[in-house]
């Protein structure tokens, strides 16, 4: 066991009061209600990292030949430091409960009864010991190779190169090689499983269904997002039912990952499908990018139909399987090459066509789909016949278009909710605003951003290491904790953490999108003839069944 004893006795007790201290500020609240083994799991992390950057700061002490403090004096500034650490400790603590009850209130929740403050140490205490075991062993794997390097040069050479050597190992590791292998693996492994033993249902027998006999887009290999979506939705008569009009039925094609080879291909077969179903002889015609499994979300494309009577079509094409923050790190580049290819392919066809005839054209996306269809909309490549506009709900952090709007927004007008001009071109909606009032009218192309203030897909940001996040600078939006507070290090881990937290937040909030909030922002995009403010609130009405039911009952 004497391995054991040296991990303990190389145990900094200065570096562990910081990790603790950055453990009492991650009980803070941020943009997600925490329960208490998450928050313990946070801890731990942090207790990790703040360990982790007292090390570096006292290896690089060292290496400056500073002078440090010993005997007594070394004593007692630990025993300052324990003592503060402490106190802080059990200030953040016996407020912890009250603040993660305020945020839960602001987002309807129900208020935790009790901390479960036990849990919370075990799970931190049981993360950290976790997080030192491997940076043991990457401190021993460096003094390994060191030792390979030492035979055949002086000592400060091989101490760079072996600190150069291990990094090189972990990034190869972790992102460009075992790691990236893995996750294409998986998305092939699960095309190959699908396309071999998937137990599809039998296919429409509509022939005007993308998928049926008569289709293009083989329905077994199509996958069930893209079933579940053509399949699902409301037909003509209830449409119907709704508007008290003669209604049509909406055309959907979807094409997933396995029915064809490549983005260019399954963009042409999209293309090919609509032509078949003369979807471009429709008064709307949706370029939609799905979210990282290929999921469409019923909330947005279900009130979509019934607003425009079923003259729509709508159409998207598949480029992963993971799941969307995954598929956010690790895939950077799928869904943006079928983004671009559907889009491109759509608006080369579509802008030969009469223009008094053809759909009027949007491009729609939510979530990591909100990135790549922003990222397929060259408004460069289509200056000289523009699609009538966008809608994009929950664009990620990384989305270059958004951040370059977000910086053009006007001066004083929050993060969370900007204005951007005069409003004719770009508008934003949230929970609290629908995007129908600006200072001017709409121009010729309509585009509108929604974002939920308390979501962290939206509002991470990777600078938060050391500056706090533009929206921490305004007063907080009403989901937001009047207590949140920009803490180095300890903000960027939270927000990290409320990314994984945001999909089970409440409607509304985090990154819970729902219908009644697409709504709106769809009549300001779309401008469907006829529509009233009563309509859009009948809408609302028929569509109150939780935000990932849609509306088609």
């Amino acid at each position: 066991m004497g391995w054991v004893r040296s991990l303990v006795t190389g145990l900094s007790v200065p570096c562990l009061m910081l990790g603790l201290l950055f453990f009492a500020a991650s009980l803070t609240p941020s943009l997600i209600p925490r329960g208490p083994l998450v928050q313990g799991i946070l801890g731990g992390i942090v207790i990790a990292l703040g360990y982790l950057l007292g090390r570096i700061v006292d290896l690089t002490w060292q290496a400056a030949d500073l002078p440090r403090l010993r005997g007594k004096a070394a004593l007692t500034a630990n025993l300052v430091l324990a003592a503060a650490t402490l106190l802080f400790i059990f200030w953040t603590a016996t407020s912890s409960l009250k603040w993660q009850n305020e945020l839960r209130v602001k987002m309807g929740l129900e208020p935790a009864q009790a901390q479960h403050l036990v849990t919370i140490l075990v799970s931190a205490t049981l993360t950290f010991i976790v997080a030192y075991l491997i940076g043991a062993l990457v401190v021993a794997l460096f003094r390994w190779i060191r030792s390979r390097f030492y035979r055949f040069m002086p000592a400060r050479r091989a101490n760079v190169l072996g600190v150069v050597a291990v990094i090189l190992i972990l990034f190869v590791v972790t992102r460009d090689g075992i790691l990236d292998r893995v996750v294409r693996g998986l998305d092939e492994s699960y095309e190959t499983a699908q396309q071999l033993f998937d137990a599809a249902p039998p296919p429409p027998d509509d022939p005007r269904k993308s998928g049926s006999s008569a289709s293009l887009i083989d329905w077994a290999a199509m996958g069930k997002p893209g079933r579940d979506f053509v399949q699902s939705g409301p037909d003509k008569e209830a449409i119907s039912a709704f508007t008290g009009k003669p209604a049509l039925d909406p055309i959907r094609v979807y094409v997933g990952r396995a029915n064809a080879d490549t983005p260019e291909e399954r963009a042409k077969l999209a293309l090919e499908e609509l032509k078949r179903l003369n979807a471009f002889d429709r008064e709307v015609l949706i370029v939609t990018s799905p979210t990282g499994t290929g999921w469409m979300d019923p909330g947005s494309h279900d009130p979509l139909e019934y607003m425009h009577n079923g003259n729509i079509a709508t159409v998207s094409a598949q480029y992963s399987y993971l799941q969307s923050p995954l598929a956010l790190i690790l895939e950077t580049r799928t869904g943006l090459d079928q983004a671009t290819a559907l889009l491109e392919v759509v608006h080369d066809h579509w802008k030969t066509l009469p223009k008094d005839s053809r759909p009027k054209l949007y491009a729609h996306g939510l979530s990591l789909g909100a990135w790549s269809s922003m990222y397929g909309t060259n408004l460069f490549r289509m200056v000289g016949d523009p699609i009538d506009g966008a809608f994009w709900a929950g664009p990620p952090f990384p989305s270059d278009l958004w951040n370059y709007v977000q910086n053009a927004r006007n001066p004083g007008s929050p993060w969370v909710l900007p204005t951007i001009n005069d409003g004719s071109l770009v508008r934003y909606a949230s929970h609290y605003a629908d995007a129908s009032e600006a200072p001017a009218d709409w121009g010729g192309m309509r585009i509108v951003f929604l974002q939920y203030s308390s979501d962290p897909i939206v509002f991470y940001d990777p600078f938060s290491l050391w500056r706090a996040p533009p929206w921490m600078n305004d007063p907080p939006a009403p989901d937001a904790s009047e207590h949140l507070t920009f803490i180095p290090v300890v903000t960027q881990f939270q927000l990290a953490l409320d990314m994984a937290l945001a999909f089970g937040a409440p409607p509304g909030h985090g990154h819970a999108y729902y219908a009644q909030d697409y709504i709106e922002p769809w009549v300001q995009v779309t401008a469907p003839k006829d529509w009233t403010n009563a309509d859009t609130e009948r809408l609302k009405a028929h569509c109150d069944l939780g935000f990932q039911n849609g509306c088609s009952n």
